[in-house]
């Protein structure tokens, strides 16, 4: 304190250095926070023998989690909820009524929905639904070229400024990244930052958003991913993928029941080609981005 002051100034002076004081404790207790919340996600890394990816941002007070969240993994199927976002683009509600057919040859390995309607064909609407609920792949190959196939899928991309996620082929071959390709691979930032602008952003009109929303919100593959990591009660829309090397995928809108929508990426991978895939490590890295967060209503 400045010797020679007047009472008043004095008093000023002190409420200062309160206030700077009170701001470095603040900051130094986030700091220690997320630095708490990189060492649990290191623990996942380990106790999974796993390589893991995560971004979150509470949409209300613009808080994130980050963990390796600029590095690239295998999206797998995670890329059918920005492919059929990118269809509603450039589709009216009345488009969706068009039938697509197809014959035997264009089923590729997992077909739950296509494979009950190649005499029939099915209609974009009714292929979204396979594609988003039950990642029906060549429901979603059939999207994928309704966009252009993969470079007509990665202009819309680069159209709402995603310039990292680099759709290359079609299933099942995207789900085969090998160490250091970059060809179907994204970051945990980049799949939240597209899937926010589909889903909570004004890239689509609101009678598409809240198509594509509730059809990620009845979501038959997720309830051991995402889904198991948030308090009973919430809502989530997803959607998961799973491929070579271990890799298990989700990304997420989570609705808490108090407070704004949660967006959220976690991507996951293991060093060896045919290892398995742990459901167990997306619920529990879930669990800490929700503890990171204090979501208010947990």
């Amino acid at each position: 304190m400045v010797a020679g002051c007047s009472d008043e100034e004095k008093q000023v002076v002190q409420q200062s250095e309160t206030e700077q004081t009170g701001g470095t404790n603040q900051t130094s207790e986030n700091i220690t926070a997320k630095e708490a919340t990189i060492k649990k996600f290191e623990q996942l890394e380990k106790e999974y023998d796993a390589k893991l990816g995560v971004y979150a941002i509470d949409t209300g007070t613009k808080e994130t989690v980050e963990f390796h969240e600029n590095e690239r993994f295998a999206f797998t199927s995670t890329h059918k909820a920005l492919a059929v976002g990118a269809l509603l683009q450039q589709k009216s509600i009345e488009d969706l009524n068009q039938r697509i057919t197809y014959t035997s040859e264009d089923l590729v390995n997992y077909n739950p929905i296509t494979e009950k309607h190649v005499d029939t064909g099915m209609t974009l609407k009714e292929l979204s639904d396979a594609s988003l609920r039950y990642s029906d792949n060549t429901a979603g190959n059939l999207i994928l070229e309704q966009l252009g196939g993969p470079a007509g899928f990665k202009k819309v991309l680069e159209g709402i400024g995603d310039n990292v996620t680099n759709p290359e082929r079609i299933e099942p071959d995207l789900n085969v990244v090998n160490p250091g390709e970059t060809h179907d691979t994204s970051t945990p930032i980049a799949l939240a930052t597209s899937l926010q602008a589909f889903t909570l952003g004004d890239t689509l009109p609101t009678e598409k958003r809240e198509l594509l929303i509730d059809w990620m919100k009845r979501n038959t593959t997720g309830d051991a991913l995402i889904r198991a990591g948030v308090p009973k009660g919430w809502v989530v829309a997803d959607k998961t993928g799973a491929g070579s090397y271990g890799t298990r995928n989700d990304i997420a809108i989570i609705w808490p029941s108090k407070g704004d929508p949660i967006v959220l990426a976690v991507l996951s991978s293991r060093d060896k080609k045919e290892a398995d895939y742990n459901d167990e490590l997306i619920a529990e890295a879930t669990e800490e981005v929700i503890k990171a967060l204090k979501v208010k209503g947990k």
